[in-house]
């Protein structure tokens, strides 16, 4: 079965964003190095990150097949141009937006909930791996025992406050396994399996 991973950089005290959405600080170490990495897509972006950062986002991004996000997260995108860098995204949603979908967008709003969403994203995947963006979609996701791995990248900050990652989580504690350990210049990148429960 095609495994889904959350992917999210967070400060070291828990938060992805500060209070007012900003996430600059959180992603402050795509910036961080001299090795680029193009993320093509409608919308392609160049980070700059040191090498063992970009080695890990090499893995990572091989790996991915679909996105599976939420309405926050698309929004505060654009959308990605209508095609994520990673393949086809899935956006959990309660309405779809005004003017989707678009025509030639790899873009998809599910309206009838996570398991619904993750179904559709594995199926999309092509037998890769589904990420998973944004603090509630992962949240719903290992709520619903719906999470096969967490990757998360923590960025050298403390923000104090602001939208936590690890928030509203029911039936804890959940166990991980071993994490897998990148230091990166300002991150450390780490990747722990989810275990049933």
């Amino acid at each position: 079965m095609t495994k889904t991973v959350a992917i999210m950089s967070m400060s070291l005290d828990g938060y992805v964003a500060d209070p007012d959405d900003g996430v600059a600080e959180v992603f402050d170490w795509y910036t961080s190095g001299d090795v680029e990495i193009h993320t093509g897509g409608s919308d392609p972006m160049t980070f700059s990150v040191s090498e063992p950062s970009a080695e890990h986002l090499r893995a990572l991004t091989s790996e991915l097949g679909a996105m599976l996000t939420g309405r926050r997260t698309f929004d505060a995108a654009g959308g990605w141009g209508g095609n994520h860098a990673w393949g086809p995204a899935f956006v959990v949603t309660h309405e779809v937006p005004d003017g989707w979908p678009r025509s030639g967008s790899t873009v998809h709003f599910v309206t009838d909930g996570i398991e619904s969403a993750v179904r559709q994203a594995r199926a999309a995947a092509g037998g890769k791996a589904v990420g998973i963006h944004g603090a509630d979609t992962i949240q719903q996701c290992l709520n619903a025992g719906l999470l096969d791995e967490l990757q998360v990248d923590v960025a050298a900050v403390l923000l104090g406050s602001g939208v936590r990652l690890f928030d509203r989580l029911v039936g804890t504690p959940t166990r991980l396994g071993s994490p897998t350990v990148v230091a990166g210049d300002g991150v450390t990148h780490l990747r722990y399996p989810v275990h049933p429960a």
